[in-house]
């Protein structure tokens, strides 16, 4: 129910009784020992990582490892990433995680080998149940298998896989799974091409282009 003054509308009213949905009744299941790992890690983000030079690519992948992240050889980890929690997440060979992306890894994330991560995507392991009356904390993995590519500002929920050479478009919101070798993008992302690799020495000026 709303409220009309001089032809303007306000706020709605305050629903009579108890709220339909209450938030007082919200239990974080996340142990004590979850909580107070992202405390120090968070520390050790502030202080060692984040200010790290960003050739040090070596040094942030032993920081990574000592929270418990499984890091393949050569994976590149840039220093503005932020990763909720370390432990939650495979780097694989030579894999990418561009400027200023996020891993919010509540639940664990894969990053194949050769897979990409470009600038401020977000890879999402976490949300809240809608039909739950107490918005109850729901998760699923994602996994980006080999030579996937999420580029800039792409969205990819729970529990989405991206199969071997897919690619989810820039500004993305990838909310199923996408088959190897597939192109989508758009909100929500709909597949628009199938991505062929183009070797040494060929020229494709048709081949499919994603921004990075």
């Amino acid at each position: 129910m709303t409220r009309t003054v001089k032809g303007e509308r306000t706020a709605a009213e305050p629903l009579a009784g108890a709220p339909p949905v209450d938030l007082s009744r919200y239990s974080n299941p996340l142990s004590w020992r979850n909580k107070l790992g992202r405390v120090v890690w968070h520390l050790v983000w502030l202080t060692l990582f984040r200010p790290s030079p960003k050739p040090l690519m070596g040094w942030r992948r032993f920081l990574l490892r000592s929270f418990g992240a499984r890091v393949g050889h050569g994976a590149r980890p840039d220093a503005s990433v932020r990763i909720w929690a370390p432990w939650n997440l495979t780097l694989g060979e030579h894999s990418w995680l561009g400027p200023h992306a996020e891993c919010y890894s509540v639940d664990t994330i894969y990053i194949g080998p050769h897979a990409i991560v470009s600038q401020y995507a977000y890879l999402c392991t976490a949300s809240h149940d809608i039909r739950d009356e107490n918005m109850a904390l729901i998760t699923a993995p994602i996994r980006l298998e080999r030579c996937a590519w999420v580029a800039a500002q792409a969205y990819v929920a729970p529990g989405v896989t991206l199969a071997e050479g897919a690619v989810a478009g820039a500004c993305s919101v990838v909310t199923r799974d996408v088959a190897a070798w597939t192109v989508v993008a758009g909100n929500p992302a709909r597949e628009i091409a199938t991505r062929t690799l183009r070797h040494a020495g060929e020229d494709d000026s048709t081949a499919p282009t994603t921004p990075a």
